[in-house]
């Protein structure tokens, strides 16, 4: 069995926030593979179901951020779980928006949500960091990871969450670097690594082929001019 616990703040008022990210990517988990509904326990809410033939259960604490060990710390003892049965997804304020890295134990970076699982748990477990930017200022950092993703962060943050449901089947069988490239890859695109020589010249789309050429000017003086005259003066 699995534990995939997605961090954040329970209240409709924190729905949003960029620190609720690992409650969103749940979410997109239960409805892609069609979990249970949601029920309370572990002083969380909490959902089973099945991704690769592998049982799942996915957790989100209600205990606030602080204290999100105290839930994943009682759901892992009452399944007799080890921290490497442990999946826990999070916002990254050092990686970039929409980056994301999977990382086994390691210091939790300031994060006090990952303090407090590690507290509780030990921290040989994995998790799923995806990056939301640094405010630059430390006085910021609060409003910032409080504050709700814009409506330009979801151009990025929707089809990164769809992603992650998409591939997470791939960190069920423990294949985390072929789970990182997948994200990347649809999230990014494929680079093109072809060189320049071998490309070959790119086709017109089918509007761009459509649209009327604009005529070039013709020269009025000079010797092309002259030549142009004659030209047209024979075919006459």
């Amino acid at each position: 069995m699995l534990l995939i616990a997605g961090l954040g703040n329970p209240g409709s008022e924190y729905q949003d926030n960029r620190h609720n990210i690992g409650f969103m990517a749940v979410d997109e988990i239960n409805r892609k593979y069609k979990f249970s509904p949601w029920n309370k326990k572990f002083n969380a809410l909490i959902s089973n179901g099945t991704i690769e033939g592998e049982k799942v259960l996915l957790l989100k604490p209600q205990t606030y951020m602080n204290l999100s060990g105290q839930a994943v710390g009682e759901a892992m003892r009452f399944y007799k779980l080890q921290p490497e049965n442990i999946i826990v997804i999070h916002d990254e304020l050092d990686l970039v928006p929409g980056k994301l890295r999977v990382k086994t134990g390691g210091s939790s970076g300031g994060h006090n949500g990952i303090k407090s699982i590690d507290a509780h748990c030990g921290n040989n477990y994995r998790r799923i960091r995806i990056g939301i930017g640094h405010p630059q200022s430390k006085e910021q950092v609060t409003s910032h990871v409080l504050g709700n993703f814009s409506k330009a962060d979801h151009e990025w943050l929707d089809p990164l969450l769809d992603a992650l449901a998409d591939n997470v089947g791939f960190l069920v069988n423990g294949k985390d670097s072929l789970f990182m490239n997948r994200i990347s890859l649809a999230h990014e695109g494929e680079t093109d690594h072809t060189p320049e020589a071998d490309k070959k010249p790119k086709k017109q789309s089918h509007i761009r082929q459509a649209r009327p050429q604009q005529a070039k000017e013709l020269p009025t003086t000079g010797p092309m001019a002259e030549m142009l005259k004659k030209l047209f003066k024979n075919n006459d």
